[in-house]
């Protein structure tokens, strides 16, 4: 069987992204680097073809999605599984952590000005943040990071996908 149906096939099984390595364990025949090139012409094939579908980098993997603009059709199929947007509060605590990490929930809450517990709380049952240290100190606060959930939620390899701070700067700058 040729490569790129082997690629396609593991890809379209998984419920999430799958890195180069692991894809190449579907077969003795596969070498990381030929599951590349495979999921390369997947890309392009998919692209020319203009499917529903592409597959996208997320973490370290790679993952079979629904094209954005294909949503809107999607919405109306209660088997679909759709993921509960977040909120105002949570995309804002989510950005002080993945910027700030490790950080604590005092010095969320000094940046924010409210309590955050319940949202601290909701994010760690989301598998988007985690509790990765303790702070030196009266008590020895928890510090929380992000997870590799966080990065394929929001599409990123790594976190130096992140938008530089400098750059939410002047983007708020001048929309002002």
């Amino acid at each position: 069987m040729k490569a790129t149906r082997i690629v396609e096939a593991v890809l379209f099984a998984s419920e999430t992204p799958l890195a180069p390595a692991e894809i190449a364990r579907a077969s003795s025949d596969l070498t990381p680097a030929q599951v590349e090139e495979a999921i390369g012409e997947l890309c392009r094939e998919y692209e020319r073809e203009e499917r529903a579908f592409q597959i996208y980098p997320l973490g370290d993997g790679y993952q079979i999605l629904t094209r954005p603009e294909c949503a809107t059709y999607l919405e109306t199929f209660d088997s679909i599984t759709r993921t509960q947007r977040l909120t105002r509060a949570a995309l804002e605590t989510l950005a002080i952590i993945a910027y700030r990490q490790p950080v604590s929930r005092m010095e969320i809450e000094e940046l924010r000005g409210v309590n955050v517990a319940g949202v601290l709380r909701n994010l760690q049952e989301r598998g988007l943040i985690e509790v990765v240290d303790r702070a030196e100190g009266l008590g020895r606060p928890l510090l929380y990071g992000t997870t590799r959930r966080f990065l394929d939620h929001f599409g990123l390899r790594s976190l130096d996908d992140l938008p530089r701070p400098e750059d939410l700067q002047i983007t708020l700058r001048t929309e002002r």
